[in-house]
């Protein structure tokens, strides 16, 4: 069977100028205006003063969406609609602000970002043939179904951010953030200085990391001036998912035109969940809110994908091409696992289209070496000890999957321990039949995101997404990593997944009526199905139990109403089982998705952990320092670890003091730093449990709290560069002597701020 390629072409007819159209276009911005306006409440109601959302809302319009949408208009065209051309100029227009600020991170020049920006808008004022992409010269409108549809994933986005919103508190206030969200906010800070940037917990040493989302956050607030943190914990995330959604939605219109493909794949890829009551790693959505790179990287592959997909369709790009290597390392410094799966993905559509034509395709050859020169760049620039300790390990995926962790893998261990999972390897034949059941639960939990792979076509639109979807997949279970990380290849892909399952329940549909109906019961099974308890003993036939009981009771539901269906309906039910089937695997991932941000409202949030919380007072200390030092001071402290409890090995995370401080530390806590990552396992700790690699330095950091002494004071300032010392009498001794040694600027609780002064 052949399926010509669908175009992105008109919807519904052109737009008439006529006396109802004021009104119509007034109707046609309503769902719009009310999904933003959920998500105001939502920031409101969690602390968000509403000046600074007005103005970041300002801002994302004005420097991130009417930019890149220019831009992008200019070089790649319309798509003959507002929205999609919006949603995808936004995207672009992420693309657009990182040159800005890259050429002020470069320079020293933080000026140039506003310029840049400023620039590229008076470019498509002043010169003519610019000025025709401020419209769309045909353009074609969506159905309004469409916008509705699109506003309601908006909406249930929104709840779920309104769940991570109220669990993350805006400080200073006494609470237990995850280490990761203070990680990034010192990189966001970092990010606001001049190349080369450094470790902000452990001055000195250069950064190797992912980190243009931090730098996406730090532009954002050079821009507006709201503080980072505030960036980090309301303003930021939103903005980047509805772009995430609307980008989708349009690659999953170009698969296929028909008007509710767009929104289907958006809710399976942002609000759908596996089919799982008991969930295994990376059941649920792409978008994780303490992994901000693994949230920016997504809008930036969408375009990617969206592109190659004309390109490969026979869209000449022109200047496009220029662009193709800028976007490709933009998404290389989002995520290190965003580029290798769209790799893999043209290469096989390449190879689709070779074997079809009989020829060379040239194209699919010049897309992999703008996608090549993105991964190369990306290693030489991001890459750090995070990516060296990747390990090939088939199957590695299953130790961090509770049946498996809990039977089989309990003495796994925290090093990779051979070419399979050391579990696998010692157990007997019943222990690896039960480890292959737990991989195949994993692939039907994960059917959502993977059925459209049993539905191939004739076309190099499956087999460019479908190679994405298997590489994604694929690299997650190759690979180890001793916090699993290897898990972001298929996180990455869940929203290529959700389109190519959109696609081919598109496809298939001929009565809508009968979709909808699977898509209903599909819902209501996997709502109405108890979750199991977590067994009793950790055993076999325990967690077979857990895990299997749910499925075989959605199977002995099935197949009552199937053989119900049989005698009422009889051919026809058969004829139609595929698309019920299908409908129905989309219905409950969605209907899981969508109750668990609705659940979670319902309930209080979790208790603060008092070993692990930072208090108030600690937090405002720490933006005392932002507030009152300079931005390139380098600051002294004597917080290393999560917890403050002397009789446990350090968790080297705190970060919090170059987090909310916003200054480089001279050691703070290393536990993400390349030396500690490459040394994992070592005397049988993990990295984050690591000692400093510098003993000498972390002695003299020590000794200036625990005695004081002015020769090691004198030390710190001259050949270190420090200026403040932070001292926490919760993290340890505070010497007498640092009063007589050094100048008490600020107190804040348990909180002591010295300013070390010039040697005379």
């Amino acid at each position: 069977m052949t399926v010509h390629p669908p175009q992105a072409s008109p919807v519904s007819a052109p737009d008439q100028a006529s006396a109802t159209e004021p009104p119509r276009l007034l109707l046609r911005v309503v769902p719009w205006a009310l999904a933003l306006a959920a998500a105001v409440v939502a920031l409101a109601a969690t602390g968000t003063p509403g000046l600074q959302i007005a103005t970041y809302a300002a801002y994302f319009a004005g420097a991130v969406v009417l930019p890149g949408t220019l831009v992008l208009r200019a070089l790649f065209g319309s798509r003959g609609n507002w929205p999609e051309d919006l949603g995808l100029g936004a995207a672009a227009g992420l693309v657009v602000q990182l040159a800005g600020w890259a050429l002020g991170a470069a320079t020293g020049v933080a000026a140039l970002l506003p310029i840049w920006l400023a620039g590229i808008l008076l470019l498509f004022v002043v010169v003519p043939s610019l000025r025709r992409h401020w419209r769309i010269e045909r353009p074609t409108r969506l159905p309004e179904a469409w916008s509705w549809a699109i506003a309601a994933v908006f909406f249930l986005v929104t709840l779920w951010a309104a769940v991570n919103f109220r669990n993350n508190p805006l400080p200073p206030v006494t609470f237990s953030f995850y280490p990761d969200l203070f990680y990034h906010l010192a990189l966001v800070h970092e990010m606001t200085r001049s190349i080369p940037f450094q470790v902000p917990q452990v001055a000195g040493e250069s950064l190797r990391y992912h980190y243009l989302s931090d730098a996406d956050m730090a532009a954002a607030g050079m821009l507006t001036g709201i503080e980072p943190v505030t960036i980090l914990l309301r303003l930021w995330i939103l903005p980047i998912v509805f772009t995430s959604v609307v980008v989708f939605a349009a690659l999953a219109r170009a698969v296929n035109p028909r008007w509710w493909t767009g929104p289907v794949a958006a809710a399976l890829g942002f609000v759908g969940y596996g089919l799982a009551v008991r969930a295994p790693i990376q059941a649920g959505s792409p978008i994780v809110v303490l992994s901000p790179s693994l949230v920016y990287s997504v809008p930036l592959i969408g375009l990617f994908t969206l592109i190659v997909l004309e390109a490969l369709r026979g869209k000449r790009l022109r200047w496009m091409w220029a662009a193709l290597p800028v976007l490709a390392v933009a998404c290389a410094g989002a995520k290190s696992s965003a580029l290798p799966p769209l790799f893999a993905g043209v290469a096989v559509g390449g190879l689709f289209l070779l074997v079809q034509r009989r020829r060379v395709p040239w194209v699919a050859v010049g897309l992999l070496a703008a996608i090549g020169i993105g991964i190369v760049v990306g290693l030489r620039l991001f890459a750090g000890g995070g990516a060296g300790t990747l390990q090939v390990q088939p199957l590695g995926l299953l130790r961090w999957i509770d049946p498996y962790e809990e039977t089989l893998g309990y003495r796994d261990g925290i090093t990779a321990g051979g070419l399979l999972p050391p579990g696998l390897v010692s157990t007997g034949l019943i222990g690896r039949l039960f480890a292959g059941a737990v991989v195949v639960w994993w692939f039907v939990v994960q059917a959502p995101r993977l059925i459209g792979l049993l539905a191939p076509v004739r076309d190099v639109t499956y087999w460019l997404l479908g190679g994405v979807l298997l590489a994604g997949t694929g690299a997650a279970w190759i690979f180890w990593h001793p916090s699993a990380s290897q898990s972001y290849f298929f996180a990455g892909v869940v929203p290529i997944g959700a389109v190519l399952t959109a696609a081919t329940l598109a496809r298939l549909v001929r009565n809508e009526r009968v979709a909808i109906a699977g898509a209903v019961a599909g819902a209501i099974c996997i709502l109405a199905i108890p979750r199991p308890p977590a067994p009793a003993r950790n055993s076999f036939v325990g967690w077979a139990w857990t895990i299997g009981a749910p499925i075989l009771t959605a199977l002995a539901i099935a197949a009552v109403v199937f053989a119900t269906a049989v005698v009422v309906w009889k051919k026809r039910a058969v004829r139609a089982l595929p698309v019920v089937l299908l409908a129905a695997i989309a219905g409950a991932s969605f209907a899981n998705g969508a109750a668990r941000p609705v659940q979670a409202l319902a309930h209080k949030p979790a208790g603060v952990s008092q070993t692990r919380w930072v208090t108030d007072a600690e937090m405002r200390g720490a933006l005392w320092l932002e507030a009152n030092t300079g931005k390139n001071d380098v600051v002294a402290t004597n917080v290393h670890c999560v917890r403050f409890d002397p009789r446990i090995t350090c968790d080297a995370r705190a970060f919090w003091v170059a987090g909310l401080g916003g200054r480089r530390t001279l050691i703070e806590s290393w536990g993400y730093s390349d030396p500690a990552v490459a040394a994992n396992g070592v005397n049988g700790r993990r990295y984050t449990q690591q000692p400093f690699h510098d003993p000498a330095l972390f002695d003299l950091n020590e000794r200036a709290f625990t005695v004081g002494d002015a020769a090691d004071l004198k030390k710190l300032r001259d050949t270190y560069g420090v200026k403040w010392l932070f001292a926490d009498t919760r993290a340890g001794t505070v010497s007498p002597a640092l009063a007589r040694n050094a100048v008490l600027r600020h107190t804040s609780g348990t909180v002591q701020i010295y300013e070390l002064p010039v040697s005379g």
